[in-house]
């Protein structure tokens, strides 16, 4: 099994550590029935009646890598823009970051990406936020993470997703994030899913176009899903990953 290792790089509760991805699923998901009308049996027209908790590529995706929380209450609030020159208020407003301790949070200027498409209804006087993250990440040499807000999951702090060859640089990743509702108003807890860091094996590839040999495997995989109502993905072509 290859390591990864997390380093806190300055004191926040160990509570909210990084952990397997597993542990946060979220409970929707859990929650949710694996087969409609709780029975597992045939439609009634030949279909299936598997959830999309029976789809084993968004379990994949939802337990995939490990899970980075918020280590601190965040509290968002909305002020009142108001005009430089007259001092009135424009009718615009811009979230307001208020937290107990530890720091969290800094700022980035629009500027850097005005047109980023995660930017929304943000306004111009306003700025990027960012996750200060007091995790290190060291990788075996050839691996990288993937940073990205955690799958299938209703995420209120979006952060920008990234690579980072994390073999090479073991600084802290921060976390710039956009607020996927730009006129949120309440709490974001502490522990709250803010980062799903991926590692994976660096390689280089040279792109193909497949011929009547892939459509033919293509159609025999079609065949073998045709066959059975039940699992056929994960007993015959999924391959079991382990994070722990």
């Amino acid at each position: 099994m290859t390591d990864i290792i997390f380093t806190k790089t300055f004191s926040v509760p160990d509570e909210y550590s990084p952990k397997p991805a597993d542990k946060y699923v979220p409970d929707w998901y859990k929650n949710l029935e694996s087969y409609f009308g709780g029975e597992k049996k045939p439609s009634g027209d030949g279909q299936t009646t598997g959830t999309i908790k029976r789809c084993m590529p968004v379990f994949d995706a939802i337990t995939g890598g490990y899970v980075i929380p918020t280590y601190v209450d965040i509290f968002v609030s909305q002020r009142e823009i108001f005009d430089a020159a007259t001092n009135e208020p424009t009718g615009k407003k811009f979230p307001w970051y208020e937290w107990p301790s530890f720091s969290p949070l800094g700022f980035h200027p629009i500027e850097q990406a005005p047109a980023h498409p995660n930017r929304k209804e943000l306004i111009s006087e306003a700025q990027y936020t960012k996750w200060h993250n007091p995790w290190s990440i060291k990788t075996p040499k050839g691996y990288s993470c993937l940073f990205l807000p955690p799958m299938h999951r209703d995420n209120i702090m979006t952060i920008f997703p990234g690579v980072v060859d994390t073999d090479t640089y073991t600084l802290n990743v921060e976390f710039p994030f956009m607020l996927t509702e730009p006129t949120f108003n309440g709490l974001i807890p502490a522990g709250t899913p803010i980062a799903q860091v991926i590692p994976f094996k660096r390689d280089s590839w040279s792109m193909n176009m497949g011929g009547e040999k892939e459509v033919q495997e293509g159609l025999k995989i079609q065949r073998s899903l045709l066959s059975r109502y039940y699992h056929v993905y994960k007993d015959k072509y999924r391959v079991k990953k382990e994070y722990k």
